[in-house]
C-alpha cells in the first residue's frame, strides 16, 4: 500500500509518499480499499508539531475516509465485504488501504459518492457535539458560527438551520454570496469588521446564545463577551497557533498566556457555560459517535445535510492541500482521492 507520511515536522513539503505492507484486518476489523481522504486543520497542525495528540514523525495523519471494503476481520460479518462505506480512522487515514473496526464503518447513502463521503464524518460530528449535544441549540435562538466557511462552519451552519436558529457568520468577504446561498442570516467580515461590536448591533445589545469558536487566545475572551444570559461558549479548536513565525515551544507559551480563564461564581452570576470539544479524545465513546453519525446520515438521506467539497486533489498532491487549506481559500471541504 502507499501511504503520505509526515517525515518530519515542518512545511508541506516534509509529506512524501511511502510504501508499506499491506495492512490486514484483526478481529473486529475490515480493510477499506480507499477512494477518498478528508484533509482537516488538525493534519496541518500535526504537521507543524503542533497537535500534542499526533504521534511523532515518522507517522501517518487522517481521520476519515471512504472507499470499499476489500476484505473483513475474524467477527466481522462477511456480507460487509465490497460495500462502499465511509469511515473514522485514528491516524493512518493518509493510506490507499487502511484497517478500521467495524464499529467506526458506515454504509455511504446512495445520493453521496466517495468524495462527499469523506467530507462528512469530522466536521458534521464535531458541529453535532457542539451544537445539538452539548450546546442545546434550540428553535428561535442565535448562534455566531467563527470560520463559517470551513469544513466545521459549514456543517454548523446545515445543522443550525435544520434547528431553526437565527445565523450569524465570520469569514473573508469573498465567502459572503456563498454563505447566504447556503442559508447564513448575517455575513460578518472578520478582516474588516470588529465582530464583537458587529454581533452587538445586530442583535440590539443583546447578544446571541451560542458562540463556535475554533480560533482560540484573545478571540476567546471577545466570544464570551458576545454571548447574552443562558450564552454558551463551544471552543473546538486553535488555530491562532499557526499565525505565528516564531518556533514551536514559543507559540504554545502565546497560546497559554493569551487564554482567558473562567471562573465558576463569575459564570454563575452571568448565566454562561464554555465547554470544549475535541472529537480525538472521543474514540472510547464509539456508541455515542456511532449514534451520532446514524443521525447525521439520516439527515443526508432527509436534505439537511449538504456536505461541501471546495476541491479535491490527488493523493499525490497532499502538500498542495495544505497549502490550500493554511491559504484559507477553502469554502468547506478539502479531499484527496486516490485514484484506485
Amino acid at each position: 500500500m502507499k501511504q503520505i507520511v509526515i517525515t518530519k515536522y515542518g512545511d508541506p513539503d516534509v509529506l512524501k509518499i511511502q510504501e508499506r505492507k499491506d495492512p490486514q484486518p484483526s478481529a473486529e476489523e475490515v480493510l477499506i480499499k480507499v477512494k477518498a481522504i478528508g484533509v482537516n486543520f488538525a493534519d496541518i497542525l500535526a504537521r507543524k508539531g503542533l497537535y500534542p495528540d499526533a504521534p511523532k514523525p515518522p507517522c501517518v495523519v487522517g481521520y476519515e475516509v471512504s472507499g470499499t471494503v476489500e476484505s473483513a476481520g475474524p467477527g466481522v460479518d462477511a456480507s460487509i465485504v465490497g460495500q462502499s462505506v465511509v469511515a473514522l480512522t485514528r491516524f493512518n487515514g493518509y493510506s490507499d488501504r487502511v484497517c478500521v473496526p467495524e464499529k467506526a464503518v458506515f454504509t455511504i447513502p446512495e445520493s453521496l459518492d466517495f468524495e462527499h463521503a469523506a467530507a462528512i464524518p469530522l466536521n458534521y460530528l464535531t458541529a453535532y457535539q457542539l451544537l445539538y449535544v452539548m450546546g442545546g441549540l434550540k428553535k428561535g435562538e442565535s448562534v455566531l458560527i467563527h470560520n463559517a466557511g470551513g469544513g466545521v462552519g459549514l456543517a454548523a451552519l446545515d445543522i443550525s438551520l435544520h434547528l431553526e436558529a437565527t445565523t450569524y457568520g465570520t469569514s473573508s468577504v469573498g465567502k459572503h454570496s456563498f454563505l447566504m446561498e447556503r442559508g447564513l442570516n448575517y455575513p460578518i467580515d472578520y478582516r474588516n469588521q470588529d465582530f464583537l461590536s458587529s454581533i452587538m448591533n445586530l442583535t440590539g445589545g443583546k447578544g446571541v446564545e451560542m458562540v463556535l469558536d475554533p480560533i482560540g487566545g484573545n478571540n476567546w475572551k471577545k466570544s464570551y463577551k458576545a454571548l447574552r444570559p443562558t450564552g454558551r461558549l463551544g471552543l473546538f479548536g486553535v488555530s491562532t497557533v499557526t499565525d505565528s513565525t516564531m518556533g514551536r515551544v514559543f507559540q504554545f507559551i502565546k497560546l497559554i498566556a493569551q487564554t482567558p480563564r473562567y471562573n465558576p461564581l463569575r459564570l454563575m452570576n452571568a448565566n454562561k457555560g464554555v465547554f470544549g470539544v475535541n472529537l480525538g479524545h472521543m474514540w472510547n465513546e464509539r456508541d455515542k459517535i456511532s449514534g451520532w453519525m446514524q443521525e447525521i446520515l439520516k439527515g443526508v438521506e432527509k436534505g439537511w445535510v449538504r456536505p461541501h467539497v471546495d476541491r479535491t486533489f490527488r493523493f499525490e498532491q497532499a502538500g498542495k492541500a495544505h497549502r490550500y487549506i493554511e491559504a484559507r481559500k477553502n469554502i468547506g471541504k478539502i479531499v484527496l482521492v486516490t485514484g484506485g
